[in-house]
């Protein structure tokens, strides 16, 4: 498993904990082994079900066009207001 790439449970969970290595190679959950201890899986292992799944939790954050200029414009006349310029 690669440093810095997304890691998730079988079922698509998005994993940020800490991981541990097993003897055979794959990640698990927790910095040690435990009887709680669950793989960790690239997107790309993941069941097509589970993909959906991490593909939801990846766009939680998205803005639509509209939003995101809202939000720029709104930026733009604060630092105007705080600069006092006119325009």
């Amino acid at each position: 498993m690669a440093k810095g790439v997304a890691h998730y449970k079988e079922d698509g969970t998005l994993y940020d904990g800490e991981t541990h290595k097993m003897p055979d190679g794959t990640l698990h959950t927790g910095k040690e082994h435990s009887d709680s201890s669950v793989p960790l899986f690239h997107m790309e292992d993941l069941s097509e079900e589970a993909k959906e799944k991490a593909m939801k939790g990846k766009g939680k954050k998205k803005f639509n066009l509209k939003e995101m200029r809202e939000k720029a414009a709104k930026k733009a006349m604060s630092k105007k207001k705080k600069s006092g310029s006119a325009y």
